[in-house]
């Protein structure tokens, strides 16, 4: 499906250089990034610990973009305050995190943050239409949330559901997990603007060698762009 929406590249810090994220942050910005997505786990929600709001308030200097912060925690809300107070411009929380994300929604929102609802591959989109309009971004896993690296999972179907149910409001659509050159165009046909990606991205540089970073983001957008009739 065509659309007008321009598409966004929003490497995930997960696949960056831990020691150095404020110089990864500068680095990938300056190579064309133009969010940086924030990957937080807890051991709980998900089998895996990354960060938390010291971290994010740490690379929150170095970041000229939008910080996109992604919760696979469980609880959601007794955070939502600190990873704002952090400098989260987009806090996303997971539908399957707890039984009232019509609440924690409006609790992002209360911040003057925007609001993101994630979705794991295994969750339909029963349910996402009261929430719509409580929402700036719905993020659809295409990898089971966890660990970087994994396996892209093909969902055009419930991205393209998802396009139709949103129509005019001003959503973005979010893909996370797997997305590469090869698997960017279907999502961008199916109706996603944002993009996020980790090692695609990452491999082949560092923050002090950068331009594999540059070549990697605009590879990946190319790919989208071509997929949806946009020039490069």
């Amino acid at each position: 499906m065509s659309h007008p929406r321009t598409i966004t590249i929003a490497p995930s810090i997960l696949a960056a250089d831990f020691a150095d994220f404020g110089a990864e942050c500068r680095a990938v910005e300056a190579q064309g990034a133009d969010w940086i997505h924030v990957d937080v786990m807890d051991g709980h929600f998900v089998p895996n610990i990354t960060f938390g709001p010291a971290t994010c308030a740490a690379i929150r200097p170095h970041i000229r973009t939008v910080m996109d912060v992604h919760l696979m925690i469980a609880p959601v809300d007794p955070y939502i305050a600190a990873f704002a107070e952090a400098g989260a411009d987009i806090i996303t929380a997971h539908i399957e995190a707890g039984p009232h994300i019509h609440r924690t929604l409006q609790a992002i929102r209360a911040t003057g943050k925007k609001a993101g609802l994630a979705l794991n591959p295994g969750t339909g989109l029963d349910g996402i239409a009261p929430l719509l309009d409580l929402t700036d971004l719905i993020c659809v896993m295409t990898v089971n949330p966890g660990f970087g690296g994994q396996s892209f999972i093909d969902l055009s179907a419930k991205v393209r559901t998802l396009r139709a149910m949103i129509g005019d409001r001003p959503v973005h659509i979010q893909i996370d997990g797997g997305i590469t050159p090869d698997t960017a165009p279907a999502m961008a046909r199916a109706g996603a603007d944002v993009l996020v990606a980790g090692s695609a991205v990452f491999k082949g540089g560092t923050a002090r060698s950068p331009e594999a970073y540059g070549r990697n983001i605009r590879a990946i957008r190319t790919a989208a762009e071509a997929a949806i009739g946009h020039a490069a």
